[in-house]
């Protein structure tokens, strides 16, 4: 009895929604996407950061991610999907690890003085009821 309930606990966590997983990795490509690009072309140049690049880091970041969410948790899923995320990046940008990280810093930094611009024209990225 133990073991069956056991196991169909490990099927509801090893099961992926793919209707959210679709629509996740559509407005990450969306909202994402641009950014990274935007860093990649200021950090390694137009010839390695093309914007199909980018739009593949972010598409195989979030499917992959999602898969290496099931079975690592916690800080460790937080450490093993930074590292992915920066291999992505070192790969489809054609630079080093160093270069990935400042580019992947600048993308945030990039997103955060978008999202404070839009904020203060009056467009909000979470809606108070």
């Amino acid at each position: 009895m133990i073991l069956k309930q056991k196991d169909e606990e490990m099927k509801g966590r090893l099961m992926i929604n793919l209707d959210s997983l679709v629509i996740n990795v559509v407005t990450n490509v969306i909202i994402i996407s641009p950014f990274l690009w935007i860093s990649g072309r200021a950090l390694v140049g137009k010839e390695k950061a093309r914007f199909s690049d980018a739009v593949l880091t972010v598409m195989l970041g979030t499917i992959i991610g999602a898969l290496f969410g099931i079975y690592f948790f916690g800080f460790t899923a937080s450490i093993v999907q930074l590292i992915l995320w920066f291999a992505l990046i070192k790969h489809f940008f054609e630079c080093g690890w160093l270069q990935a990280l400042a580019i992947s810093i600048l993308a945030v930094i990039i997103f955060a003085l978008v999202a404070i611009a839009l904020g203060l024209i009056g467009f909000s990225l979470i809606v108070y009821l």
